[in-house]
């Protein structure tokens, strides 16, 4: 039996043990614990590993957000490690950094994320162009996932942009992605927000079946249907639907976890929902 060695295989194994294309993400805010929970970075990494253990069967991978452990200060990258190594080997994990800066740079990061954090992906910027993602494009078993047509609402403001081809530049990074997956060991995949499902249709057009990770479900009120409907792949996979606040502080009492749970498999068993109906439609 074939081993799946790259991200995109790990990934699309998990998918399909799980029965779930659900991204749960860590965004930890200390005025967010739940109520019994003393303020403190400890209490972070407690909530983050309850969260973590009560919702893994759900979860086709997990994303912490690298923001909100910068925001705890010096302990809150202890706080990550502790975190990212809580989390089951069978489980991808991508850290959400949006990383993008000239080769040196951005070889150091590789570095530091891939290899001393052992992260199984990146988000990354890809507004420096190719020179700046090779040294993450470089890495064959890890995922690289470029910021193509972001979920936020001024996004529009350069994403959106027509070139001279006719083309929005989001849709030139969707064309690009496909040529770096196809000539880079790593696997390259697309952030698409889940707020514009007509460009999410017109993205998974360019690239095939290459993973997309959408975020924007949840608290940013992403539509869910219209996204899957839109950005699954010829096999019904192929997309991560990433949804944190609406998993993490479901519940700001002492059932936070079982809530968190619960959240998780709504999440699963509502995208399947529409998974279903994709297949029956076509």
């Amino acid at each position: 039996m074939h081993q799946p060695n790259t991200f995109a295989e790990r990934v699309e194994r998990r998918m399909l043990d799980t029965d779930s294309l659900v991204c749960i993400g860590l965004d930890p805010v200390l005025e967010r614990l739940p109520g019994h929970f003393e303020r403190s970075v400890d209490s972070v990494v407690h909530l983050c590993q309850a969260t973590i253990e009560a919702t893994h069967p759900y979860a086709a991978a997990f994303k912490p957000n690298l923001g909100f452990f910068t925001a705890l200060g010096r302990p809150g990258l202890n706080a990550l490690w502790a975190v990212r190594h809580s989390i089951p080997s069978s489980v991808p994990v991508i850290l959400d950094c949006k990383v993008g800066d000239v080769s040196e740079t951005a070889r150091a990061y590789a570095h530091g994320w891939f290899n001393e954090f052992g992260f199984d992906a990146l988000t990354v910027s890809p507004y420096l162009g190719e020179d700046a993602a090779a040294p993450f494009l470089e890495y064959e078993d890890k995922g690289v996932i470029v910021l193509c047509k972001t979920s936020n609402s001024g996004s529009g403001d350069l994403q959106d942009l027509p070139l001279a081809t006719g083309d929005p530049l989001f849709l030139t990074v969707a064309d690009k992605c496909r040529e770096w997956n196809a000539r880079y060991p790593a696997s390259v995949g697309l952030v698409v927000g889940a707020t514009y499902p007509e460009q999410l249709a017109s993205v998974r057009r360019r690239v095939g079946d290459q993973l997309i990770l959408l975020p924007g479900l949840g608290a940013q009120g992403g539509q869910l249907e219209a996204s899957v409907t839109a950005g699954v792949n010829a096999a019904g996979t192929g997309m991560l639907c990433s949804s944190s606040r609406a998993i993490m502080y479901a519940s700001e009492g002492q059932d936070f976890d079982v809530a968190a749970q619960r959240a998780a498999q709504a999440m699963r068993d509502q995208i399947n929902e529409a998974r279903a109906r994709v297949t029956v439609n076509d």
